[in-house]
């Protein structure tokens, strides 16, 4: 699940990144494809990845996304306004629920003593603040900022918008995500202790030790 988060994540960032236009329009379209993909995955985990009573917050995870997604969808609506609205709202939500759902994960798994666990809490709520540093973030921008600039080597002006400024800030969320999932992902995670002694080559060597 998180190797696949962090694939999207990469080609979201991918895409902003090389992308010449950082307007409302492609910044919508790649955060709507973004969304949907990250929805979807949302959506198989609860089957897939959680036992019962683990799921929901997949669940939650899943509908906000994948409305987020939906309402950058239609083209019509690629706007400035609605770029900053759609992703605030959606970092809001989104980083408080993963946000909860790591601290309530954190606190079983040291009940429990269950590193796997940990390590898992540590990433969901790892996350969730960086997502809600993203709302931050765009919440700072003033949505009509507009500088203009000269460049003599290039020989025009330009003109540095709060929409590049948005999109920009999404791209950099996005591939800020995709390395610590990434990472997170192919990271090995600690085998409890009493799994290790009950197993059949924990037996064997303890064993081996007695004689």
């Amino acid at each position: 699940m998180q190797l696949a988060r962090a694939v999207f994540a990469a080609l979201a960032a991918v895409m902003i990144t090389f992308s010449p236009d950082h307007s409302a329009a492609v910044g919508m379209a790649v955060f709507s494809g973004w969304a949907i993909a990250n929805a979807i995955i949302f959506f198989v985990s609860v089957w897939l990845v959680y036992p019962a009573g683990a799921r929901w917050p997949s669940v939650l995870l899943g509908i906000v996304t994948a409305i987020a997604g939906m309402l950058g969808g239609i083209p019509s609506w690629r706007t400035t306004a609605l770029f900053f609205s759609v992703v605030i709202v959606w970092a809001v939500l989104a980083g408080v629920i993963e946000t909860a759902a790591g601290i309530r994960q954190r606190r079983a798994a040291v009940e429990a003593g269950d590193p796997q666990r940990r390590g898992e809490a540590r990433d969901s709520l790892t996350t969730g603040i960086i997502t809600l540093v993203l709302a931050v973030g765009l919440l700072v921008v003033p949505t009509q900022y507009a500088l203009e600039y000269y460049i003599q080597d290039a020989g025009q002006s330009f003109v540095l918008t709060g929409i590049t400024i948005g999109v920009g800030i999404f791209g950099g969320y996005a591939a800020i995500i995709a390395v610590y999932l990434g990472i997170a992902g192919l990271s090995p995670r600690r085998v409890p202790a009493e799994l290790v002694q009950t197993s059949p080559e924990g037996a064997a060597s303890d064993q081996e030790k007695a004689s």
